[in-house]
């Protein structure tokens, strides 16, 4: 019989997904934002969603409708043990709704790691990922790794498949720093899906293609320059930004202030640009933060290394 009184808590970070060139192929992690999931063994069969804090009732508890839900639940269909294996689930959000930062990501990340490290780390870190993928399902209808495998891993990841999930963890340089400002609006992934164009010219194809590979291989060579160069969007931040109050002249404040790039954070409304210290990533933010405050917008801002860890096991405990 298990020991239903052990307890294990995870955090798994926010992330920066598309990382201005890479559509639903590059993303990163950052710290101090993010997602804690405790879980805990019950002689209850299934899965059950005991608690959610910090979403403001928004969020379902149903396991078959949330992510951390579902992202357990097919861990627990792979160890066959469904049927005879409880988890019970506790998830605080320490992020806002609907940011671009990755929140359903950090949810099923979490979730899974801290079930893992419960049920005696049965799975490696790497094959912790479909799993995490299968709970996107329940945030944007469709099961892509560009945010859940920078939360898992850390640091910068390329996504070669969705599915099944072939991820490639990249270079971090070590003086890059991340501005992340968070408008006080609301942006569902789904429906900045939607308005995204089906075909693209091959010209504007060829042109992100370029800076996709360009991007990566300033990451290896740390040149900042290249990957300054590198951060322009020519397919989707045209369309998106469209959705942002102020993204233009954000943008351009962010570059005067000495950006490398500024672009979208994920679907958005977050905006996200890279420097190469604190200083310079907390004028950025102050610059981008001045033009929401001309609009009347209130907004949060976040400055964050990038963060190489990724999600882990903070707490186990047996009472």
């Amino acid at each position: 019989m298990p020991d239903f009184t052990k307890e294990v808590k995870a955090f798994a970070p926010a992330t920066v997904a598309n990382v201005g060139c890479g559509f639903d192929v590059l993303g990163f992690a950052i710290h101090g934002l993010g997602d804690t999931v405790t879980a805990v063994l019950s002689d209850k069969p299934g899965v059950r969603i005991t608690r959610i804090t910090g979403d403001g009732g928004r969020l379902p508890v149903e396991t078959e409708k949330n992510t951390a839900g579902l992202a357990v639940q097919a861990l627990l269909n792979k160890t066959g043990k469904m049927d005879e294996t409880g988890i019970e689930l506790s998830i605080e959000k320490k992020m806002p709704l609907g940011s671009g930062l990755g929140s359903s990501a950090a949810s099923s990340v979490a979730a899974v790691v801290a079930v893992n490290a419960l049920l005696g780390e049965p799975f490696s870190k790497n094959e912790l990922l479909p799993f995490a993928v299968e709970g996107e399902l329940a945030a944007s209808g469709t099961a892509h790794a560009d945010n859940v495998a920078a939360a898992l891993f850390g640091g910068f990841i390329l996504v070669k498949n969705h599915q099944p999930p072939d991820v490639i963890s990249l270079h971090t340089p070590d003086k890059l720093h991340c501005t992340l400002i968070h408008p006080g609006i609301e942006i569902q992934t789904k429906n900045s899906r939607m308005i995204l164009k089906k075909q693209v010219s091959l010209e504007k194809a060829v042109t992100q293609w370029g800076n996709v590979g360009a991007l990566i291989a300033g990451l290896y060579t740390e040149d900042y320059d290249l990957i300054g160069r590198s951060l322009h969007d020519e397919i989707i931040e045209p369309v998106r930004s469209l959705l942002i109050p102020g993204f233009d002249r954000m943008k351009a404040a962010a570059m005067d202030a000495g950006a490398l790039g500024c672009s979208i954070s994920g679907s958005g409304p977050s905006v996200f640009a890279l420097s190469t210290s604190k200083s310079e990533a907390e004028t950025i933010g102050r610059k981008m933060g001045d033009v929401l405050d001309e609009i009347g917008l209130e907004f949060d801002i976040h400055i964050s290394k990038i963060n190489t860890q990724g999600a882990a096991v903070e707490v186990i405990r047996n009472v």
